[in-house]
């Protein structure tokens, strides 16, 4: 295992040592014992920066299952470093953030365990070579955020949101893992970099087309794009700490990853452009639309998100028109690339200082309602100090960051209705409409979140708590995150050269790239669109309370939010339905169910597959072979015109020890002692458990009844003979026992064989069905405590009521 691997792994050992010291030791704050876990690796993985600067890769591999080719390769590039830096350089803040923001009463220990195993989740998703691994820690950053969101679990919604967000994401995942196999069967690798070498064979797989369909809905899923991203604002509800680091710079971020590093396996696809493109854009026009009409402040920032998450999406859409061009025209769509890494820096750097402030405001006045909200600048000067830039950046002015990338956004989207493939010079003059429409309202609410909390009048009443500026130590991670986005905003070479071109690189397979951000452009086009955005912005601002009422019109049953939960209201009672249907509750439907399904599927196979009897080695039936098979079937007849349960347990037990005898017969002593065993102690259980049962009448059983059973039970013996009929004449391989009796003694030393296959050769088997038993044993322990626990409660409230009385 190479330091690579324990990188990934570090902080998933330490989910499960956190909560352990978190036991015994709660003097001090929890979130300090974490603190140094993410500040170790950001400070690790800052030693790949020169490397991956000039080209160069760290790779590391462990074999894991090679039986599947699932093996913990780890491959460090410019788009995986990029990724690790945020993940644990954000990481690093938010929990130094929540050192101050929850308090020692909370459950430390598992929420720094939920989080450390996220952090780990997400180290795993994009450094993971292997498509395997990569889909595992991508499930895993699904629980672990389910965990995360429902960390409250006294709040209603916040167990509504984690499951929104799990049952969508998951969803995703399944449509993802199907993808992954499709490549796999297209390529015969499950290594990324080896899928990039194989990608003619991908692109003339009759499973092309479908592995991208499955791939961009699993990497929409995850990054909230539309029409999945209804999970992300109601996963608001966890704490601020949570929102702002799953919900600015990770989890959602893992679908754009996602997207960028397949690419050069897509790319050569108009669907690919056009669907990551579109739905990109219409995911930043809706969810800016929907954030100007939000009353809660992480209601805002979440739609926000969903638009810049948009924003971004389409911007790797454009980039990957690069593939179809050569020359200066493939450098100009590469800086889409450039402009989408160099947003998805200055989105984490400005959207999580703004959840942190948001959370500051929720702490120092009790409320994230606007209507309750305002006349705050004067009251929290730092925290108003720190939105303004934040904001400002959101909102795309200068000399912020957010400009800069915005501008190259504007850039790039007007430029693309040039290029003269996929009717791009045609159809594609819709794309700068509707970037300019959804940076318009991405304006609108930038300013609304400042105007809302910070302007107009104070309302001390209306808060539940008197407003004061937050502490110090909540206020140093936004103050760092804010001088990030004024220092990037100037000197946009501290970032560009160090992780924008490297990552660029990882996507476009090009060597020669270079990424350059400037404040001032000239009078351009994108420079006139950013113009119209500030005017119309503005006036949409001004009139904010005029239009805003329109659009919250929007009939209910229009909404996917409502679609998704009357789903939810009415699926589990039809599901119920259809259930009760066949599970009445009694044994002999389920077993009439089973058995035929048996017989129907064992048909319609013998009817298509055909198959041959050989009778030629069969053994002589020996009289006594011969009285023993009349006994059961005189037995088993006997069972079914029985009048009493007594003499049907008889008959029953006849049928097994009949069986036994024949073990006997065949020199199976040991398995004959275990049929006697085991009839003997099923004789006396189904006496003791017929003893308390009611009495039951046989004679209402109608002559339909007891055909339904002859003619299934003639037809599953029927059904089994046949199949070790087929199973005999139909050998292809030469009998596994002929190896245990081999090797009983030298391989194992034993001699008895069926004791030596069970503890031996087919240990691991046995171990589990043990484990299986134990656990099945401490459940029914559990239970068994559990009703006696109830009981006794039971019993004190009734003497409690009787004293009253």
């Amino acid at each position: 295992m190479s330091w690579l691997h324990i990188a990934v792994i570090l902080p998933l050992i330490f989910a499960l040592i956190i909560p352990v010291l978190y036991r015994f030791y709660k003097r001090v704050h929890l979130g300090w014992f974490v603190l140094p876990i993410p500040v170790v690796l950001f400070a690790y993985f800052s030693t790949y920066l020169q490397p991956t600067m000039s080209g160069h890769y760290e790779k590391a591999s462990m074999k894991w299952m090679p039986q599947i080719g699932m093996n913990f390769d780890i491959y460090v590039d410019g788009l995986g470093l990029l990724f690790s830096l945020l993940i644990t350089g954000i990481g690093s803040l938010v929990v130094l953030y929540s050192i101050s923001y929850l308090s020692r009463s909370e459950q430390l220990g598992n929420f720094y365990c939920y989080l450390l195993m996220f952090m780990s989740a997400m180290l795993g998703v994009v450094l993971s070579d292997n498509l395997l691994v990569l889909y595992l820690f991508w499930e895993l950053t699904s629980f672990s955020s389910f965990l995360l969101i429902s960390f409250w679990r006294h709040k209603e919604k916040s167990l509504y949101g984690a499951m929104k967000s799990m049952m969508i994401t998951v969803f995703g995942g399944l449509s993802l893992l199907g993808g992954f196999i499709l490549l796999y069967i297209a390529s015969g690798t499950w290594s990324i970099r080896e899928l990039v070498r194989h990608v003619d064979d991908i692109h003339t797989s009759p499973f092309f087309l479908l592995a991208m369909i499955f791939i961009i809905i699993g990497a929409m899923t995850k990054s909230a794009q539309f029409p999945f991203y209804i999970w992300l604002p109601d996963a608001m509800e966890a704490p601020t700490p949570v929102s702002a680091y799953l919900h600015s710079a990770t989890m959602v971020k893992a679908g754009i990853y996602l997207i960028a590093r397949l690419t050069p396996l897509f790319a050569v696809s108009q669907g690919w452009i056009w669907t990551v493109t579109l739905f990109g854009l219409v995911t930043l026009f809706w969810g800016s639309l929907n954030a100007t009409k939000q009353q809660d402040l992480k209601g805002i920032l979440a739609f926000s998100t969903v638009s810049q998450l948009g924003m971004i999406m389409s911007m790797l859409g454009i980039g990957a028109v690069s593939y179809h061009f050569n020359g200066a025209e493939n450098q100009f769509y590469v800086a889409a690339y450039s402009a989408a890494i160099f947003h998805l820096i200055n989105h984490a750097t400005f959207k999580g200082a703004l959840f942190m402030i948001t959370g500051a405001v929720d702490h120092a006045t009790g409320t994230r309602d606007i209507k309750k909200l305002g006349g705050l600048m004067t009251i929290m000067p730092i925290s108003f100090t720190l939105t303004i830039i934040t904001s400002l950046s959101m909102a795309g002015v200068p000399p912020f960051n957010g400009f800069l990338s915005k501008e190259q956004f504007l850039e790039a989207m007007i430029e693309v209705t040039s290029a003269n493939v996929f009717s791009l010079n045609t159809l594609g003059l819709l794309l700068p409409i509707v970037a300019v429409i959804g940076s318009i309202f991405t304006f609108v609410y930038s300013f609304k979140f400042i105007t809302e909390i910070f302007l107009g009048n104070y309302q001390p009443d209306a808060l539940p708590h008197k407003a004061h500026e937050a502490s110090i130590l909540m206020n140093i991670p936004p103050i760092i995150l804010s001088t990030l986005v004024i220092a990037i905003g100037l000197f946009p070479s501290l970032v560009s050269t160090p992780l924008v071109e490297p990552a660029v690189k990882s996507i476009a397979n090009i060597d020669n790239i270079t990424a350059e951000f400037h404040l001032w452009h000239g009078f351009t086009p994108a420079f006139m669109a950013t113009l119209i955005i500030y005017v119309v912005g503005a006036i949409l601002l001004l009139t904010h309370k005029k239009w805003v009422p329109v659009i919250k019109r929007l009939p209910q049953f229009l909404t996917l939010n409502y679609w998704y939960d009357q789903t939810g209201r009415y699926s589990p009672f039809y599901a119920t339905q259809l259930t009760r249907t066949y599970m009445t509750g009694l044994s002999r439907n389920n077993i009439v169910i089973i058995f035929t399904t048996l017989i129907i599927i064992t048909v319609v196979t013998l009817i298509l597959v055909p198959f041959t009897f050989d009778f030629k080695h069969v053994s002589p039936i020996r009289p006594y072979e011969f009285i023993s098979v009349i006994t059961i079937i005189i037995a088993a007849v006997m069972i079914m015109f029985a009048r009493s349960r007594l003499f049907s347990i008889i008959m029953l037990s006849a049928v097994g020890y009949s069986m036994a005898i024949f073990f006997i017969f065949f020199n199976a002593p040991d398995l004959a002692l275990t049929q006697f065993v085991v009839e003997t102690i099923s004789t006396a259980l189904f006496l003791l458990c017929f003893y308390h049962l009611p009495n039951m009448s046989r004679y209402n059983e109608t002559p339909r009844f007891k055909i339904v059973n002859v003619v299934i039970s003639i037809s599953v013996g029927l059904i089994v003979t046949i199949l070790g009929l087929i199973a005999y004449g139909n050998r292809h391989f030469i009998s596994i026992s002929e190896f245990y009796k081999k090797h009983v003694y030298d391989l194992a030393e034993g001699k008895n064989m069926v004791n030596v296959i069970l503890v031996d050769f087919r240990g691991t088997d046995t171990l589990f069905e043990s484990a299986v038993l134990g656990i099945a044993g401490m459940a029914i322990y559990t239970l068994i405590k559990l009703r006696a626990k109830h009981k006794n409660g039971y019993e004190r409230i009734e003497k409690i009521e009787q004293t009253e009385k």
